[in-house]
């Protein structure tokens, strides 16, 4: 059966607040960890009112320490919005309160616009263009002790030094980062849940380019929507969330998530409507046997290792049941 894992934004409602969706990701790391999932992974985003996940390390940490079994990570660090040497010692840091649970998931976007972008890098270098290799290059230096004698940082030592990093992930949305985790032998996870780009093209770029390093073998996590009810009626109910925060996003409006019945409410034009259209083809939505089947076809056009599942609903309560549900289709194994 293949392994399912939870991609974790922290959803910000309508009504709520930041430190009830934190909260709530914290019950879902617990529930998730019970149900047998692999991994819970935390995203960072900034200056987004709809997301309250903006520091990764701080809730894998705190997520860590509170469940027993399941792998803990970011989905992902974005590298350009930090100095590399930090990014190693934090999850060092993590690795050696949490050995061999850890993951260090990495994205070359910043997780916001471009003004916040410049406010989180404006006492960093900030070049124009993207210096996502650089960057990641230089912590692979880090970690290896590979800067030559002469070079500055070559007494610069990631602490605790005797801690390894985690295992590294590159995260993309194009096949950029597929053929780049292929050519140096790390894993990597597509955004099938944002991207435009072919999911199929970038999975298998990966796979068929992938040349052995700190892993043996490929691994390719396909990272997708799903909204799973009780029946298909009231998952596609649940899914006007999903539909008026699209909407409102194409609108550059960037607000808390609304409840079906507000989204079910809204006066939508034409053109938000086939928007809604093809934003829906992404998301895979339904009964547990009609979500079974959708993700089932995407597996095997993708030939995904994984899957990991976000799910951005209005309802705390029917967020942890599309979990429930999805792990009893898929045959978890609960802790």
């Amino acid at each position: 059966m293949i392994p399912l894992s939870v991609l974790d934004l922290s959803p910000v409602t309508s009504g709520g607040s930041g430190p009830i969706a934190l909260r709530n990701s914290l019950d879902l790391g617990q529930l998730a960890d019970r149900l047998g999932y692999t991994r819970y992974w935390v995203a960072e985003h900034h200056n987004l009112p709809s997301i309250a996940s903006s520091a990764p390390e701080i809730m894998i940490g705190q997520i860590a320490a509170i469940t027993k079994h399941i792998r803990v990570g970011s989905g992902g660090v974005m590298l350009p919005n930090h100095a590399p040497l930090m990014v190693a010692e934090r999850f060092k840091i993590l690795e050696a309160l949490f050995p061999g649970r850890i993951d260090l998931g990495l994205g070359r976007a910043p997780g916001t616009d471009q003004i916040t972008s410049i406010a989180l890098r404006r006492r960093q270098e900030v070049r124009e263009g993207d210096d996502f290799l650089e960057r990641f290059q230089e912590l692979l230096l880090l970690e290896q002790n590979g800067f030559p004698p002469q070079h500055p940082f070559s007494k610069v030592k990631a602490m605790p030094q005797d801690v390894p990093l985690p295992p590294i992930w590159l995260l993309g949305s194009s096949d950029y980062s597929a053929q780049l985790s292929a050519q140096i032998g790390v894993g990597f996870s597509f955004a099938h849940h944002f991207a435009s780009h072919d999911a199929d093209d970038a999975m298998l770029k990966y796979r068929n380019q992938f040349q052995p390093g700190a892993l043996k073998k490929p691994h390719a996590i396909l990272g997708t929507a799903v909204i799973c009810a009780d029946t298909d009626a009231e998952a596609d109910r649940l899914a006007t969330t999903v539909d008026l925060n699209f909407v409102r996003r194409a609108r550059g409006e960037y607000l808390p998530l609304a409840s079906p019945e507000e989204a079910t409410a809204f006066d939508y034009a034409p053109v938000d409507r086939e928007r809604i259209r093809h934003n829906r083809a992404r998301i895979s939505i339904g009964s547990p046997k009609t979500v079974r089947a959708k993700l089932d076809t995407l597996i095997a056009a993708t030939q995904a290792d994984e899957v990991m599942v976000t799910t951005m609903i209005y309802d705390h309560a029917a967020r942890r049941h599309s979990y429930e549900l999805l792990a009893q289709e898929f045959g978890l194994t609960p802790r």
